[in-house]
């Protein structure tokens, strides 16, 4: 087992950096920092600082909320946040201490 950090960020589906959408940037920028996997999943529904956003059938292409995931070390947290804000990027997020391994395994 070992400890850690699950940041969450949070960004618009249809979001681009880079020609990316942002969640695609996001998961390839971790992926090379070094971190083991990440995780983009699309909202039904949400509010922020962008307003309030639903999946229904009118609503606007690209708006909904879209969660990227990742689990990784303190010090990969901390390079992770400076690549975004780096890129030029405003991006909510939240970290949370986590413990993590793989279950049958030593860590």
């Amino acid at each position: 087992m070992v400890n850690g950090e699950r940041i969450y960020f949070y960004v618009r589906e249809g979001q681009r950096h880079k020609g990316l959408l942002l969640y695609e940037w996001m998961l390839r920028q971790a992926r090379t920092l070094g971190f083991s996997g990440g995780t983009a999943i699309q909202s039904l529904a949400g509010f922020g600082r962008h307003g309030w956003h639903e999946a229904h059938f009118f609503e606007e292409a690209g708006e909904l909320p879209v969660l990227c995931i990742f689990v990784g070390t303190t010090a990969q947290m901390d390079t992770l946040v400076q690549a975004v804000a780096d890129a030029g990027l405003s991006v909510f997020y939240s970290r949370h201490p986590v413990q993590f391994g793989i279950t049958g395994q030593q860590a």
